[in-house]
C-alpha cells in the first residue's frame, strides 16, 4: 500500500467527471487500498479516486472513529434521497474549509463491490451525507458548489490568498 498526493481545490481534475468501471482488477483493489491509506492518513472518512487523480468512479468510506466499518463503492448511484437537512461539511480537497450543506439524511444507494457484484445499501446521518460528498466528487461537485454565490467566492478568495503565501 501507498499514500497518494490529494488534489487540492483549484486542480482541474477535479472538475471532470469519472468514468464508469466496468470490472475490478487487481490494479482496482490495489488503488482501493491506497486510497483507504490516504483517507486515513489525511485524516478524513471519505474519499473519491478523482481527489488522487483518477478518473475513475470509484470511493470508499468509513466514519467510524476506529476505522473498522470501511466500505467501497464502484459505480455509485443514489436510487432514493429523503429528509433533506443541513450539516456542516468539509473536504480533503479543500482543507481548513467548513460550511453547512443541505443533502439527503437518508439515502438508498446501488453499487458495485470488490467482488464485481451489484449491491444496495440504505444509509443515513452522516454516513448517508458523506456518500453523497463522495459521489459528488465523481460527478465533478464539490461542497462548496452548493453555497450561495458570496460564500463560495469568499472562501475562493481565501484559497488564492493561501496560494499566494505557499500555503496551498
Amino acid at each position: 500500500m501507498s499514500k497518494l498526493d490529494i488534489k487540492k481545490y483549484g486542480n482541474s481534475i477535479l472538475r471532470k467527471k469519472s468514468s464508469i468501471v466496468y470490472e475490478v482488477t487487481d490494479n482496482i483493489k490495489k488503488l482501493v487500498n491506497d486510497m483507504f491509506e490516504t483517507m486515513y492518513a489525511a485524516p478524513g472518512v471519505g474519499l473519491a479516486a478523482p481527489q488522487i487523480g483518477i478518473l475513475a468512479r470509484i470511493c470508499v468510506v468509513d466514519i467510524s472513529k476506529e476505522q473498522n466499518s470501511s466500505f467501497v463503492m464502484i459505480n455509485p448511484k443514489i436510487l432514493l434521497g429523503e429528509n433533506k437537512t443541513f450539516e456542516e461539511e468539509g473536504c480533503l480537497s479543500l482543507p481548513g474549509f467548513f460550511a453547512s450543506i443541505r443533502r439527503f439524511n437518508k439515502i438508498i444507494v446501488e453499487y458495485m463491490d470488490l467482488d464485481n457484484k451489484k449491491k444496495e445499501i440504505e444509509v443515513q446521518g452522516f454516513l448517508a451525507r458523506a456518500v453523497q460528498h463522495e459521489i459528488d466528487h465523481l460527478d465533478a461537485k464539490i461542497f462548496i458548489d452548493y453555497l450561495p454565490e458570496f460564500k463560495r467566492k469568499s472562501i475562493e478568495k481565501e484559497i488564492k490568498r493561501k496560494k499566494k503565501v505557499g500555503n496551498w
